[in-house]
């Protein structure tokens, strides 16, 4: 089959919709369940493109979370910690490679994940299936599933969960185009490599990128090359921890990204790991209800009622300083650009949420003053040497 009728196009008035190859070959996918929609299939393939890469350049099992063709999260198969198992709320559970890579993708930004687009790099195995079928999530793609797990997500949804199969040897070819307002673009595809050979150009004095920050800058790096730019990545511990996509200005994506990163970080902190939830409280509203309490908006909920939907007991605030104190320990953070850096500002944010580690092209009639940005927080900066503008 080489043309498949979609539900709509981007909106429901858009129809009709399709999506089909033109040199007549079949359509690299099987839809194993539910009926797929224009915004679904662009979340597949991008989200497969980027654990494939994931995959290929850390050979580990690698996971996505996808959002309107970005990135909320994506992570690799590294063994979660006791504090992340609390944190994700997956104690007591199976955790295989696959479901940890999901697990931690889905896990760092969950309010934005909400509904997402599942991508996972090697076969969907139980434990995963058993995962995604209790999140509100709205498909997954995969080189193949186990029997099992096949039949656990045909129940997800009332029987309407899309399932697509993608062909792990499909190649696409080198010229791409797309048609926007009747005229037609065409371009080479973005198949650059990302290696750690790309780490070897660090003009900052620090230049001691440890294992570890190299497989987080990986992770970054191709988060970045399949999130709308302008766009920035948060990387730490084999995941992404804050993504900024699709800003006009780069240091709106550094602190969009970062503010991300700070709430990634400050979940694990006693306060909100002990928070008093009632046990039938439901995930979206516990996630709100986290969110709420880290950020200021809490203060204005004290003098009403609010509180009890969710909790057994008024919780105290997340005071300031606390959440300042929680934060300034914070270390080891990785963090990639899609493009350079134009000035200063961005490596003076990054420096607030723990960076020690930059992967950027260079480039900038500035790169002197990045430099000694990076030099005076003893980070060391990579140039890589490649844009990554993905529209």
């Amino acid at each position: 089959m080489n043309s498949m009728e979609l539900k709509y196009g981007c909106n429901p008035n858009q129809k009709p919709a399709r999506v089909f190859m033109k040199d007549g070959q079949d359509l690299p996918f099987t839809v194993l369940n539910g009926r797929p929609g224009y915004i679904n299939l662009l979340d597949a393939f991008n989200s497969w493109q980027l654990v494939r890469e994931l995959r290929e350049a850390t050979g580990l099992p690698s996971a996505a979370s996808f959002k309107h063709v970005s990135p909320a999260g994506a992570a690799v198969a590294v063994p979660l910690s006791e504090t992340l198992k609390k944190m994700y709320f997956v104690e007591g559970i199976e955790l295989t490679p696959m479901a940890t890579a999901y697990i931690r993708a889905r896990g760092a930004d969950r309010m934005s994940s909400y509904g997402d687009f599942a991508a996972l790099s090697d076969e969907c195995d139980a434990a995963t299936a058993r995962f995604l079928a209790r999140e509100v999530s709205d498909g997954v793609i995969a080189p193949s599933y186990s029997a099992e797990a096949l039949e656990i997500l045909k129940t997800k949804r009332k029987g309407n969960y899309l399932v697509i199969q993608m062909n792990p040897d499909y190649k696409a070819p080198e010229l791409e185009t797309k048609e926007v307002f009747g005229v037609t673009f065409e371009q080479k595809r973005n198949d650059i490599k990302i290696t750690e050979e790309l780490f070897n150009n660090i003009p900052t004095k620090n230049k001691n990128i440890t294992d570890e920050a190299k497989r987080d800058l990986l992770i970054a790096l191709i988060t970045l090359k399949y999130t709308q730019s302008n766009s920035v990545c948060y990387a730490k511990d084999g995941q992404a921890i804050g993504i900024g996509a699709g800003q006009q200005s780069r240091v709106h994506c550094t602190r969009l990204a970062g503010n991300k990163a700070d709430i990634w970080h400050l979940r694990q902190a006693p306060q909100v790991l002990n928070l008093p939830f009632k046990p039938d409280v439901r995930r979206p509203d516990r996630d709100n209800a986290i969110d709420v309490y880290i950020s200021d908006e809490y203060m204005d909920l004290l003098g009403g009622d609010d509180w009890k939907r969710v909790f057994t007991e008024k919780p105290p605030v997340f005071t300031k300083e606390e959440k300042d104190a929680w934060l300034a320990q914070v270390k080891g953070v990785a963090l990639g650009s899609d493009a350079f850096f134009p000035f200063g500002d961005n490596i003076e944010r990054a420096h607030k949420s723990g960076v020690e580690f930059v992967a950027q092209s260079g480039g900038s009639i500035r790169d002197d003053n990045v430099i000694e940005t990076c030099d005076k927080y003893n980070m060391a900066m990579a140039f890589v040497g490649i844009r990554l503008f993905h529209h």
